[in-house]
């Protein structure tokens, strides 16, 4: 059937469920009963009627009965009459009594009294149909007034059917009656549950809802398989109304990605009928499961905004080029399908929200083909990463690199003299990670802009390899830090500005620092010396050693070696050693940390003599007893694999949180979890993990147990409880005996980068070896003493390269690359021209 009847006959069916909601004139009018003993005969088993009770009409109750008639008018589509009685003077009765007549209105099924209505309820056509619907469908519309009673309906509803959720600030209102009606229709079909109550919308919204308006969810219950797994839920975008309803459901109950193995032109869904745009994935046999898994992510994201079609290449043959991955159709009559090349699952969540997209997408492409050269360079750039789009979105903003002195197989030996330090960024100009981690570097420059004895440099290796080569720069970007006569120095941390400035001010500085007096150890602790080091707040660490010591002195050094830029460590070995040592309660060796400006001051045995063993112990102890988790700092936390007591805090936590979970902290020594906060003001990705975990934002502040490393079980501390230290012990020993149940339980499926050479956490972690402090460091990574004196031992820093086999499984992770078409995958081995420096 063609798209243009499809349409037609879907939109004639929806005008006929519609119907039964316009009132008709004439149709129906209110009926009048001469008595009460008149009325109640007449009665039919199984009819539905409201009775008004009223001995007299007054004047001024003359509006009120307009709005009765024209409810009669509305209700008579459900079944249901409405009767004016007249009541004679003389009766008494309970219904024709002072206190019930046209004070309150009867609903009856047969004889049967279902419900009173007081009249001021009744104010308009809207609150009387609302209200008399409720009291009917009185199992199918549960009402709820907490979170724990949405839960529970929940929870009986998962693996069997969905639900749909209305707020309305108040009964009686368009909107309450809108949700009746949708009822009336869906109710055999979906849970309808309702609620007035502000509070329960707020705890069920990931933001701050105005609860000023009607909102509308319909809640996945039916996919959601396991007990623990949430629901998950899909807003109603447009103002809640009985037509916005009907398509809201109509829309949910269309399958969630259709299959198509025909031309597109001749493919028509609800989607299209109702109005909205359809998306086509294009995949082919090689990478199907990945690319299914990615529309179905597409879909979730799009869901009441657009359909999703998974088409197969293989199955249907398209005149199209063969890199497009992506295929837009409209509803708009004579409108062709647009075939697009798209880089993520955001583009194509953006091409629907924004109508100018395609528009923008077309002319990119269209300038690709008129420019060969810069098509080249694009290439290039085609990498399943969110770099990329951040690269491509800034491409045009030139970088401040006037600070950055350019290297080149010229001046680059005769440049590392001209400083005591001298940083060089080794980088591909066509690589997008090179390309943001230039622009920090940017940022990193203007801020030591002045430092003495600091050089700030660049290498594009793509424009000099064979200087790269000999220096042995192996993967982009790499940053070295190079001194006269000393090993160089390669950076293993995060890409930020903050970090590259403190790897460099702290690379200045010998690590370890020897010290030579008591009173330099003293102003060391207290953040004083060296000056160089003075405005840079970092904790202190101090090696004490005696001269019976020399074998852990050594071993501290070797560590001092592997951490240096990374952490400000000293050394103090002088004949009062023991008396500096005795002041902090140990003996040589020892370990001094000063945290906070030296005002507090942790004294330790250094046990342990091996290089690897003090590397591991420092870096442990470097880490907050009750840290604040942000994005920088989880990956070191995560690296000690163990479980996380996490409190989720929509701000600042309060002194008496802070001090309860300090003394949880350092309750036990090598504690087996990692006690944290995450402040969502600041971090607030914090949102999205509790939407993973709950499918809504829970109240704050709220305490987790998260085991990411074994089970991925998350468990909810009782909100009833307070949070403290004997709370949270009884707790954790319900927890390891077994007798808590998890809230949620994590996927099994792997979180692994798309991509080796984005494997960000294992370059930031290399192993610490036993005997070379830098692994893979040859001569030719010592500061040269003589401009051509030196070359690349290429052998003896062989470095294993990483694996470049995957499955289409685990390149096609949902809600990042797209990898519909091969030829994508291949260009990004392509080798494009070489272009000029930047």
């Amino acid at each position: 059937m063609p798209a243009q009847k499809d349409r037609w006959v879907s939109s004639l069916i929806f005008l006929l469920f519609c119907a039964s909601s316009i009132p008709q004139c004439g149709s129906a009018s209110l009926q009048q009963e001469l008595s009460p003993q008149h009325y109640f005969s007449g009665l039919e088993a199984g009819k539905t009627s409201l009775a008004f009770f009223t001995p007299s009409v007054s004047p001024g109750a003359q509006p009120f009965w307009e709005q009765i008639e024209s409810s009669a008018e509305a209700l008579q589509d459900y079944g249901v009459s409405v009767v004016k009685v007249n009541c004679p003077k003389e009766d008494v009765s309970r219904y024709c009594g002072k206190e019930n007549a046209l004070r309150k209105a009867f609903l009856f099924r047969g004889n049967r009294l279902i419900r009173e209505f007081p009249t001021d309820a009744l104010f308009d056509v809207n609150s009387i149909v609302a209200n008399v619907l409720f009291a009917l469908l009185f199992n199918e519309v549960k009402y709820v007034e907490t979170l724990a009673d949405l839960e529970n309906i929940e929870n009986v509803l998962k693996g069997k059917s969905n639900m749909v959720f209305a707020y309305v600030p108040a009964t009686g209102t368009a909107e309450h009656r809108a949700v009746m009606e949708a009822a009336f229709v869906y109710g055999t079909i979906h849970q309808f549950v309702l609620t007035t109550e502000a509070a329960l919308l707020k705890a069920t919204s990931h933001d701050d809802p105005d609860v000023s308006s009607a909102w509308l969810s319909f809640c996945h219950c039916q996919r959601a398989t396991e007990p623990a797994q949430p629901c998950r839920r899909t807003a109603l975008a447009q103002p809640l109304t009985l037509l916005n309803i009907h398509r809201h459901l109509k829309l949910m109950g269309a399958p969630l990605v259709t299959k198509v193995a025909e031309d597109p032109e001749k493919i028509s869904t609800v989607h299209l009928q109702l109005g909205l745009p359809l998306v086509f994935i294009l995949s082919q046999k090689e990478t199907y499961e990945a690319d299914r898994r990615t529309a179905e992510f597409v879909a979730w994201q799009l869901l009441g905004k657009a359909g999703v079609a998974l088409l197969s290449r293989d199955l249907v043959e398209l005149n199209v080029l063969h890199r497009s991955n992506v295929a837009l159709k409209t509803p708009d009559e004579g409108m062709p399908i647009q075939y697009l090349v798209l880089e993520d699952t955001d583009e194509v969540i953006t091409l629907v929200e924004d109508k100018n997209k395609v528009k923008q997408i077309q002319e990119d492409e269209q300038e690709e083909e008129e420019d060969e050269d810069e098509k080249e360079n694009n290439n290039q750039d085609i990498q399943d990463d969110q770099v990329v789009e951040a690269v491509s979105r800034d491409k045009k903003r030139e970088l401040p690199l006037e600070q950055i002195l350019v290297l080149t197989e010229e001046n680059f030996h005769s440049s590392l003299s001209e400083a005591a330090s001298t940083v060089v960024l080794f980088y591909a100009s066509w690589e997008a990670v090179s390309l943001a981690v230039l622009r920090s570097y940017s940022e990193v420059a203007a801020h030591l802009k002045g430092t003495p004895g600091v050089l700030l440099s660049r290498v594009n290796c793509w424009d000099w390899p064979g200087l790269c080569s000999q220096e042995n720069v192996t993967q982009f970007p790499t940053i070295r830090i190079y001194k006269e006569g000393q090993q160089s120095v390669t950076y293993g941390g995060m890409w930020g500005t903050e970090e590259l400035s403190s790897f460099i001010l702290l690379s200045q500085v010998s690590c370890p620092l020897k010290l030579a007096t008591m009173d330099e150890a003293e102003r060391y602790l207290r953040g004083e010396f060296p000056s160089e080091l003075s405005s840079h707040h970092h904790t202190s660490l101090l090696g004490v050693f005696s001269s019976a010591t020399s074998k852990a002195r050594e071993a501290f050094e070797e560590a001092g070696n592997i951490l240096s830029g990374h952490v400000r460590m000293g050394m103090y070995f002088e004949d009062d050693a023991l008396a500096l040592s005795r002041k902090y309660s140990v003996s040589p060796p020892a370990l001094l940390l000063a945290r906070s400006g030296g005002r507090s001051v942790e004294g330790m045995a250094l046990s342990k003599h091996s290089v690897q063993d003090m590397v591991q112990m420092i870096r442990y102890e470097l880490l907050d007893i009750f840290p604040e988790i942000t994005v920088p700092n989880l990956p070191q936390y995560l690296q000690l694999g163990k479980p996380f007591l996490i409190l989720f805090s929509a701000g600042d936590i309060s002194q008496v949180e802070s001090k309860e979970m300090l003394k949880l902290a350092k309750g036990r020594p090598q504690q087996a979890f990692v006690a944290c906060w995450l402040n969502l003001k600041k971090t607030p990705v914090g949102y999205g993990i509790l939407r993973t975990y709950f499918s809504t934002t829970p109240p704050l502040p709220l305490l987790l147990w998260v085991n990411l490393h074994a089970g991925g079980q998350v468990f909810k501390f009782p909100s009833e409880q307070s949070i403290t230290e004997m709370n949270i012990l009884s707790w954790l020993e319900k927890l390891q005996a077994g007798l808590e149940i998890p809230s949620s339980t994590l996927s099994e499926e792997d979180w692994k980068p798309p991509l080796p050479a984005y494997n960000f956490l294992q370059m930031m972690e290399p192993s610490v070896p036993e005997l070379s402090p830098h692994p893979g460091d040859t001569p030719a990574q010592h500061r040269p003493k003589s401009p051509g004196g030196d070359t690349a031992g290429g052998d003896t820093a062989a470095r294993e390269e990483p694996s470049q086999e995957s499955t289409a499984e685990e390149v096609g992770s949902p809600g990042r690359g797209l990898r519909g078409t091969a030829p994508r995958l291949a260009a990004r081995d392509k080798q494009g021209k070489r272009h000029s420096e930047l």
